[in-house]
Order: C-alpha cells, then structure tokens, then sequence
C-alpha cells in the first residue's frame, strides 16, 4: 500500500520521531545518572566539609585563584581557603568546585579568560573542615606566560583527606612553541594564547589518588600516572576529544 503525504505531513511525522528520540536519550541519560549516583556513598558535597569516602564516591574539593600572598597573610600560617580569616571574598579571589570520583584519573579544565593572571596568579586546592587540607599555593600565570598542564594528588588516611601535593614531571615532554619555566613547567607565552579572538590557553589538570580508603583498599591512581610521567593525560584527552568532536561542532 502506498501512502502519500504533503511536505507539511512529512516534516510533522519527521519533528515527531525527532521529539521522540530526545525523549529516548533524556531517559536514558537520567538512567544512567542514577546508576552511577547509586555507587556514590558520599553525601558531603561542600568543598568546606569533611568526608570519609570509599572507591568509586564522588568527593568534592576546591581550587582557590588570588595572589600568592593572600593565602599566606602577613607570612603567617597557612589557611585553608574556606576559613573566613583569609577573606578571600573581599580580596577578588575565585573558586572553582569539582567532584571527581575517588580513585579514578579525572582530567579537570578551568577557562583561563575567567582568570585574571595579573591579580590571580596562583592557585591552592583544599577541602575538609576539622580535618582541613590544603596545598601549597602554585603559579599558574604571570603576565608572560601561562602554565597549561598540572598534576594533583589527592592523599587520604582510612578515607580521610590528609594532603594535596602538586606534583611536576619537568620539561621533557614539552610541547613545541612551549617555554620551560623553573626547569619544572611547561609554559605557553601569553602572546599564543588568542586564537580567533578566544583564549585558548586553558589550565589543565590531571587529578589522581593516592593512600587508602575508609575500607583500608589502596588507591591506586597516582601511581598510574607517575609510570605514564613522560606523557600529559590532558593533552592526548583533548586531542582524542577534538578529533572525535571536533568534525560535528559545525553541524550544531
């Protein structure tokens, strides 16, 4: 049987199978949100709070953006971001939250024009209250240069916080156009950071885990990357993400 319709008919049928399919991937995202939520034992979702977490639990922490000095006042003691005495709110400072899940390489992006390299020039990551940790403040940008890639070890005790170190791998593998600063960074002149009038030097960091769990199960992550030392996760990720996305943007 042959079945005719107009084109007013046919785009009909064609928007309703089209509102159909995105009701289909809606459903299955939120599936899978709740699957992976349901692995999550970890309600804590502050930057300011402590928590006790287990392998695959989400853990929230944060990443403070000012100027060395004003996470160390007056040279004095060094404060967690999320303690008042610091006033890092009347100081210009900014924060940025992530939620990776414990035990898993997570590939963080922070958008550089967001930044102020000028007034925010370094950066400390820090979560817990009691049990405060925080890391030493490092220079992501100067007014010369930026800093595109880091590595930052999450180290826990019976699933506890204890540390965060930024660690570097040195100049090795840096990329061509790239300058070495401290003999330790792989840095991108300011000047090569506009293309098409974006900022395309964005800060890159590589998350991993180190120490226990609150079921004494190692984590094992840090070491992973410390044997991959020669090779930037972020950098192969973006390039494994543009030439998979990259080609379909235009059709969007």
């Amino acid at each position: 049987m042959l079945l005719k319709m107009g084109m007013g008919e046919a785009f009909a049928m064609s928007k309703i199978r089209r509102e159909d399919l995105v009701k289909r991937v809606v459903i299955m995202a939120v599936m899978a949100m709740f699957v992976a939520d349901a692995a999550d034992t970890n309600d804590v979702y502050s930057p300011c709070l402590d928590a006790k977490v287990q392998k695959g639990d989400g853990f929230t922490f944060g990443i403070a953006f000012s100027d060395k000095q004003v996470f160390s006042p007056d040279n004095g003691p060094q404060l967690s971001p999320c303690d008042k005495r610091l006033e890092l709110t009347n100081k210009g400072a900014q924060v940025a939250v992530f939620r990776p899940k414990v035990d898993e390489i997570s590939l963080l992006t922070i958008n550089r024009s967001t930044l102020d390299p000028g007034r925010n020039g370094h950066m400390v990551a820090f979560a817990g209250k009691k049990y405060a940790a925080r890391s030493l403040p490092i220079m992501f940008a100067d007014h010369s240069h930026t800093i595109t890639s880091f590595t930052l070890v999450l180290e826990f005790q019976e699933g506890t916080l204890q540390n965060l170190y930024w660690k570097s791998f040195g100049c090795d593998a840096c990329p061509k156009g790239s300058s070495c600063l401290n003999q330790q960074d792989c840095a991108v002149p300011n000047t090569e950071c506009k293309k098409d009038g974006e900022d395309i030097c964005n800060i890159g960091i590589q998350l991993t885990f180190s120490g226990t769990d609150r079921n004494l199960d190692a984590l094992n992550s840090w070491y992973e990357v410390k044997n991959l030392r020669q090779y930037s996760l972020y950098g192969l990720f973006s390039d494994l993400r543009d030439s998979i996305i990259g080609p379909y943007e235009k059709l969007f």
